[in-house]
């Protein structure tokens, strides 16, 4: 039996990835932190909370993470802890940038100073990209982040490749694309659309309050990512890939297309809120998944109204279960 070890597991990647791997067979644990209770809700959801083991750790020290990856010798290991907030990341972008990076370094040079031979996935983003002039971004797109969350981005990523390139370790670079799921945090403007659109569909009285709706984005489903991810770690060779769909549709689209399902017009419900936008933005952002479909034979083929209709569904079936909300 292959053991994967999991940071951020409780996020929405680490649930749907960890389902994933138990599919598979896997002994899956996952790094939750010391200092709080752990949010299970989207474990819970996919109904696998009591199939994982969840162990408490400081990510920020090292020879906590050193004595767990020893205890565990894990096959795999998938580095998806972060603070994932952009806009977060702007009002504190000390704790951003020292978290995302320290972190992930620290898993880094455990496995280093242990010599371990499992495979690494770091999770990269391509908010790392920022102020691009050409499209779609490729992996060898030169890299522009506008906000401390992607410079910390920008910085683990190349800690792996650093770490492959030095000391031969095993690191896979994943650059990912928005991607989409009902276990989207509420602090996703997605997941806040979505929310918002589905409770005003029951009956509530409220606006949704957005910033800038002109910016264009590619959307995906995160459950078909998180293959991807495992698909990295089974070649023989490490190497980065983006996962991306190549289509950008603007924010005031996505909007549109979630009230068009409920069907309601979006106009009657939407206020646009300047003191949402931010300082500094990505005005269009798309990816070319080229290389992850050619050589990892990853396979995506959900259109945009497809992945609105999934999203709304389930984001009504999330509003009916009562299990879900005690739990989060």
């Amino acid at each position: 039996m292959k053991k994967a070890l999991i940071t951020g597991i409780t996020g929405q990647d680490g649930a749907y990835l960890s389902r994933l791997l138990l599919q598979k067979g896997y002994q899956v644990c996952g790094v939750v932190r010391k200092d709080a209770e752990p949010d299970t809700a989207g474990l819970q959801y996919l109904g696998i909370a009591g199939d994982v083991e969840l162990v408490p750790l400081q990510l920020m020290d090292l020879k906590e993470v050193v004595g767990l990856i020893e205890r565990i010798r894990p096959d795999e290991i998938y580095n998806l802890a972060a603070q994932s907030s952009v806009a977060a990341s702007l009002k504190d972008p000390i704790n951003t940038v020292e978290f995302n990076v320290r972190s992930a370094l620290n898993v880094l040079d455990a496995m280093r100073v242990l010599s371990s031979r499992a495979k690494f996935y770091q999770a990269s983003s391509s908010e790392m990209f920022g102020k691009v002039n050409d499209l779609p971004v490729t992996e060898k797109t030169v890299l522009h982040p506008l906000s401390p969350y992607a410079i910390s981005k920008a910085t683990g990523h190349w800690l792996a490749v650093n770490f492959r390139e030095a000391y031969n370790l095993f690191c896979c670079c994943g650059i990912l694309f928005n991607h989409e799921s009902v276990l989207r945090p509420s602090y996703f403007v997605t997941k806040k659309i979505l929310s918002t659109a589905v409770r005003i569909r029951r009956g509530a009285k409220e606006k949704l309050k957005l910033g800038n709706i002109a910016i264009r984005r590619d959307w995906g489903y995160a459950p078909e990512y998180v293959k991807a991810m495992w698909l990295m770690l089974q070649q023989e060779k490490a190497d980065d890939y983006i996962l991306a769909t190549n289509e950008a549709h603007s924010l005031e689209e996505f909007v549109s297309a979630v009230f068009e399902v409920l069907k309601l017009n979006w106009r009657d419900h939407v206020e646009i809120d300047l003191g949402l936008y931010r300082p500094a933005d990505i005005e269009v952002m798309r990816g070319d998944p080229r290389k992850a479909k050619e050589k990892l034979n990853w396979e995506y083929d959900i259109s945009f109204p497809q992945l609105i209709e999934t999203l709304v569904r389930e984001e009504q079936e999330m509003q009916n279960s009562s299990s879900f909300g005690k739990n989060k």
